[in-house]
């Protein structure tokens, strides 16, 4: 009669801290550290393409400028004519939520840490809230691009940014497709357009409101204050 097979011994604690130290915090470093490089090169690689606008647009047009700012290690905006994008790279690693259709992918269900990515957040705001201190202006997040160890990335965003970059398993982000990107932001920023509210919305000021009003414009305005049109609703992919 054969004796029962004793199952592995438990691991220690130490042993298992060890462990998740080797692997999984290994790979957030590795993850932060591609997201550096990437945001090193986005940021080249936005200077260069603000350059080429701001080159190609004052030949036609002198009132309208482009115009590339470097914020620090974290932060870089371009303003687009009357348009502010902001691009700020989260410090932290995170892992994709786990509803997320891509975890249903062969390439994620055979590395569980291909799921983990860096995080670089796209903003739009209107440029004259930024010159003329309108803190109460409204901002808008419209694309998260997520990168993970291997350098594969994915983009979330409103229409064409949520379906043009979702490719998690093919997509590799080299120059040639990050600028196909950073492209797709601009275009998708200039035709999403300021809306005048509803007359009813807009039709009481206070004192204090009229007041800042004539100081410095401080009445809050965003491109979609008090209109959601059916491509602006839709959850982002």
């Amino acid at each position: 009669m054969k004796k029962p097979v004793s199952p592995p011994p438990t691991p220690a604690p130490r042993d298992m801290i060890l462990r998740l130290l080797q692997v999984k915090s290994g790979m957030k470093q590795d993850v932060y550290a591609r997201t550096i490089t990437l945001f090193g090169e986005l940021k080249q690689l936005l200077q260069e393409i603000a350059n080429d606008l701001e080159g190609g647009i004052t030949a036609v047009d002198g009132r309208i400028h482009v115009k590339y700012v470097d914020k620090g290690e974290m932060a870089a905006e371009v303003k687009v004519a009357g348009d502010t994008i902001i691009f700020h790279m989260h410090t932290n690693v995170f892992k994709l939520d786990q509803s997320n259709s891509l975890w249903k992918t062969s390439y994620l269900e055979e590395d569980e840490l291909r799921g983990y990515f860096g995080v670089i957040n796209i903003y739009n705001f209107l440029s004259d809230s930024f010159k003329y201190n309108r803190e109460r202006d409204l901002g808008y997040l419209v694309a998260r691009l997520f990168l993970n160890k291997e350098g594969h990335f994915f983009v979330q965003g409103k229409r064409q940014l949520g379906f043009l970059y979702n490719d998690l398993p093919d997509n590799t982000l080299d120059h040639d497709k990050l600028r196909q990107v950073l492209h797709s932001v601009i275009l998708y920023v200039l035709d999403f357009d300021l809306l005048a509210p509803p007359y009813d919305q807009v039709n009481q000021v206070t004192v204090m409101e009229m007041n800042e009003l004539n100081a410095n414009s401080q009445l809050s305005t965003g491109k979609r204050l008090g209109f959601r049109f059916h491509t602006d609703v839709e959850d982002v992919s």
